[in-house]
């Protein structure tokens, strides 16, 4: 079965500082992958390059069958906005700031995507979005505004939003950095929910007993490149690489 994305020796820089230095990941369909490493090691530059908020100086990245960006002597070659706008269709972005419009409604934060960029009918939308509302344990508030809800509040109608357009899989950085213990649970049930359901999802976390309960693979990113990969438990758990082993016990300190 061909993989859902596809990263191949991914390079990006910024000036002189190489971020990415040919990373190449692969994720399967209903696979949950989560990233983890130090910050600046990687993790963001990787998820924004992967959701075309940056573009690679060297690789590929494909979505499917879908080339988006190919190998071309040693430089990303990005292919027409056609293409373009056809990969951003296949994903999903849940931002750690929830990025929601404050002067919308919940309803419409969810619901109106799918109007102005999928051309779907308002009543469907509507529809479809109360469905999701429900089903992130919302219901009653369809018609409050942002600033009304609680932060875990927020990152569940921002996850509902990145649903609502039926990715092939949904990227989350990060997504309970800015919530208490409290919120943080609520979020986490949510995308174990998602996990169960077989969703396709690229997770970048801080959460490690999340990542081991929820993730199928999990990858240890530093310094620009993958230092280990492998089953959640083995590699949370039992690592074999000495960085992977340093990084993780200094997060049980």
């Amino acid at each position: 079965m061909k993989p859902v994305m596809t990263l191949t020796g991914a390079r990006k820089a910024f000036g002189a500082h190489e971020v990415l230095r040919g990373v190449s990941l692969a994720i399967a369909p209903g696979e949950v992958v989560a990233i983890i490493g130090p910050s600046g090691g990687g993790k963001s530059t990787l998820l924004r390059c992967a959701t075309l908020l940056e573009t690679l100086d060297g690789g590929s990245l494909a979505f499917g069958d879908l080339a988006v960006a190919t190998d071309a002597g040693g430089r990303a070659a990005y292919a027409g906005r056609d293409v373009l706008k056809q990969a951003r269709g296949r994903f999903g972005l849940v931002f750690q700031n929830y990025n929601l419009f404050p002067h919308r409604t919940v309803l419409q934060n969810i619901a109106d995507a799918p109007v102005r960029v999928q051309r779907r009918n308002r009543t469907e939308a509507d529809r479809a979005a109360r469905e999701l509302i429900a089903k992130m344990g919302l219901t009653g508030c369809e018609d409050k505004v942002p600033c009304q809800l609680s932060g875990g509040q927020q990152q569940r109608v921002s996850i509902a939003r990145a649903l609502a357009m039926n990715p092939e899989i949904l990227f989350f950085d990060e997504p309970t950095s800015a919530l208490d213990p409290e919120l943080t649970a609520e979020v986490l049930r949510v995308i174990k929910a998602l996990a169960a359901e077989h969703m396709t999802m690229v997770i970048v976390t801080h959460e490690m007993s999340f990542a081991r309960e929820v993730a199928d693979r999990v990858v240890f990113l530093d310094g620009g490149v993958i230092v280990e990969e492998g089953p959640a438990a083995q590699v949370i758990d039992h690592p074999r690489e000495a960085r992977t082993q340093a990084f993780l016990s200094k997060l049980a300190e």
